[in-house]
């Protein structure tokens, strides 16, 4: 059996959730288990359906008063009761913030190993191996871990969903024993920014700009073409993120975020391997450049040299006549 942790904010299950129990489903079914979710603290019945839409055969919700709000060291307390409980043969969570400070203080209470931002999931002789990017995406590592539960983060927009027609599941409301003096730290509120922006982790296409862009001013242009599209969200390069003219939490690279849509539009980024290494993973790229020896065209499914002042506008115009 294979356990995922399912994240939900603001109500709602994570999409990089749900593409981690589909992942699981799609194991499982090699392995002759089964896929297994896991809640922390109260559940809405919609939300658990929501999990056997997409693979789980049981939701399990952890419940306890020290749970409400997120602390690591109680999430994975209550977490390491449940794993003791049911011993899963492996815990997958998305690679999201929360999941990649979760899930190794979950490795380092059951002493196990933690394969992180997994990329690819495959069953050899019975047992799962995994495959991560390493050097800054230039190769890809395969590995099985020796210790069990397999503990792995799973990178959001890399595995496809796959609804299970006609789910349905068991629902298990678990109460567990989490003592005041487990909670050393927890989140007390979640500030969102003033018209906070689709997360660039989770979004199907970015609209990236960096140095080429010449002003903060300017950002507003990638945040019209931005909204023309679905799931659309803003991204940037660290030189545009230190000169400040855009939020770090839009920053895509090795300093940043890795990132993985399906489309990925560089406007004004000349492609440095340190920002490459956070986007390497899109389906397609688009860059724009006036530079036509730009690195970021090394790497490019497509290229425009020219300028990107003039070819926004133009892009956008395109793109509401295609969507309307």
């Amino acid at each position: 059996m294979i356990l995922v942790f399912i994240e939900t904010r603001d109500g709602k299950v994570k999409k990089g959730s749900l593409e981690a129990l589909s992942e699981a489903r799609r194991l499982s079914r090699q392995t002759g288990g089964a896929a297994e979710a896991v809640f922390i603290g109260p559940v809405e019945p919609a939300l658990t359906a929501e999990a056997f839409a997409n693979g789980a055969s049981k939701a399990f919700s952890l419940d306890s008063p020290a749970l409400s709000l997120y602390s690591p060291e109680a999430w994975a307390l209550a977490l390491g009761i449940l794993v003791g409980e049911t011993k899963p043969e492996a815990v997958f969570f998305s690679a999201t913030a929360l999941g990649r400070d979760l899930a190794p203080r979950l490795a380092a209470r059951l002493g196990v190993g933690l394969a992180s931002d997994c990329t690819g999931i495959a069953v050899k002789e019975g047992r799962l191996e995994f495959t991560r990017p390493v050097f800054a995406g230039k190769a890809l590592l395969s590995l099985a871990l020796r210790t069990s539960p397999a503990l792995a983060t799973l990178r959001p927009n890399v595995f496809p969903l796959e609804p299970a027609a006609g789910a349905g599941g068991e629902f298990v409301l678990r109460p567990v024993d989490v003592p005041g003096e487990a909670v050393k730290g927890k989140v007390v509120e979640i500030l969102r920014e003033p018209d906070a922006e689709l997360d660039v982790t989770e979004a199907d296409i970015i609209v990236s700009g960096g140095r080429g862009m010449k002003g903060p001013e300017n950002f507003g242009l990638l945040k019209d073409l931005a909204a023309v599209l679905p799931k659309a969200a803003v991204g940037a390069s660290r030189s545009a993120v230190d000169s400040g003219w855009i939020g770090h939490q839009h920053q895509v690279g090795q300093t940043g975020k890795t990132v993985s849509p399906n489309l990925y539009m560089a406007f004004g980024i000349s492609g440095a391997i340190q920002h490459v290494a956070g986007m390497s993973g899109s389906k397609f790229v688009v860059a724009v450049n006036k530079d036509p020896e730009a690195p970021i065209f090394k790497v490019a499914t497509y290229g425009i040299v020219g300028d990107l002042f003039e070819i926004l506008p133009l892009l956008k115009e395109e793109f509401k006549k295609a969507l309307a």
